[in-house]
């Protein structure tokens, strides 16, 4: 499995080589965001560790643009402690998953090991269902003429149920998908977020887009509801 670890902290950076080399993982390296953007969009990788503050290119920028150029690799960005709005505009430019430094080395290994197994597929340029359109490289909501705005994670959530429209896509498969890997509370927060949608994207425009499947979990319709 081959990784790229965008770091500007070089014995971090080194740090994480090593210890991920150790675990099977091949790793390339890159200390700015210009050079770690042109390894990303040149290089196949299983997946990329992305610090946010660094020197040439942020990594706001550097997610931005990999996105805009439809580079799907999954993306793990590496946030401040303080650092809860860093996370939500990193999601919300099209990163896959965070980590709060200081980190556990085996926490890393398996944030990435999570994200490898989930992979890359191609993502289309807009997701449809009826007049919902969500836009995977602008992070961009609409029902109809009008756009919604969503929190990463209801983003996230109708993200994969759009994906797959039409299916029953379960409370633990969304889980899976949209939280944290190492997230162990209670699987109705899918139902919390699930209401979000419902208030945000249907209850306004009289739709029924988001269905629940009594004991399975929930289906979007392919016509947009």
């Amino acid at each position: 499995m081959r990784v790229l670890v965008v770091e500007d902290e070089v014995r971090l950076a080194e740090a994480i080589r090593r210890g991920l080399t150790a675990e099977g993982f091949k790793v390339d390296l890159a200390h700015d965001g210009v050079d770690g953007l042109w390894k990303a969009t040149e290089n196949r990788h299983e997946a990329i560790v992305l610090d946010l503050m660094l020197p040439a290119m942020n990594g706001y920028d550097v997610c931005r643009t990999l996105r805009a150029r439809k580079v799907w690799t999954p993306i793990l960005v590496l946030t401040a402690k303080d650092g809860d709005y860093d996370e939500a505009d990193a999601l919300d430019l099209g990163a896959d998953d965070s980590l709060t430094k200081p980190f556990s080395f085996v926490v890393l290994v398996a944030h990435l090991r999570a994200l490898v197994r989930r992979g890359a597929p191609e993502r289309p340029a807009v997701l449809v269902a009826g007049d919902l359109t969500l836009d995977p490289s602008e992070h961009r909501v609409r029902r109809g003429d009008v756009v919604v705005d969503l929190t990463p994670r209801e983003y996230g959530v109708l993200e994969h149920l759009m994906r797959r429209s039409g299916d029953v896509v379960s409370k633990t498969e969304l889980l899976e998908a949209v939280w944290d890997t190492n997230y162990d509370g209670d699987v109705n927060v899918v139902e919390v977020y699930v209401g979000y949608l419902r208030r945000k994207l249907d209850i306004p425009f009289q739709r029924h887009a988001i269905q629940t499947v009594r004991g399975a979990g929930y289906r979007l319709a392919r016509d947009g509801g």
